[in-house]
């Protein structure tokens, strides 16, 4: 463990925004650190899995909830959050409190991720 005074040290000698214009360079010519991908299963479960940009693999975990399959939906779209939430009628606020679990999609919103889940095609004609 880093004592306060080892941080200060260390920190002393970097150069943040040098690291911070590499990071933004590199994220421009396509590196990532790690990419996310999430893969719904038949059971209805989420499996993301977290890969280093070697390919590694970095965590795998089986996830089970709404907000899961909502963002494994999303992200297979390969749409934004803004895009998906205009392509669904919903807020990007609205979009982001879904994923994040804060709050569960109405009735009427849980039976049109159903059928985008089940007939991705949709969210061309949506968008």
């Amino acid at each position: 463990m880093m004592t306060d005074k080892k941080l200060k040290a260390r920190d002393a000698k970097r150069d943040i925004g040098a690291e911070l214009l590499q990071a933004v360079q590199e994220i421009k010519a396509g590196k990532s650190a790690r990419t996310t991908r999430f893969e719904p299963l038949p059971d209805g479960s989420v499996r993301r899995t977290v890969a280093l940009a070697d390919g590694a693999i970095q965590k795998q975990e089986v996830l089970v909830g709404p907000q899961w399959q909502l963002m494994a939906l999303r992200t297979q779209s390969g749409l934004s959050q803004s895009e998906f939430a205009r392509a669904t009628g919903v807020s990007v606020r609205t979009l982001q409190e879904w994923e994040q679990g804060r709050k569960i999609p109405s009735g009427a919103a849980q039976s049109l991720l159903k059928l985008i889940s089940r007939h991705p095609e949709l969210l061309a004609e949506l968008s």
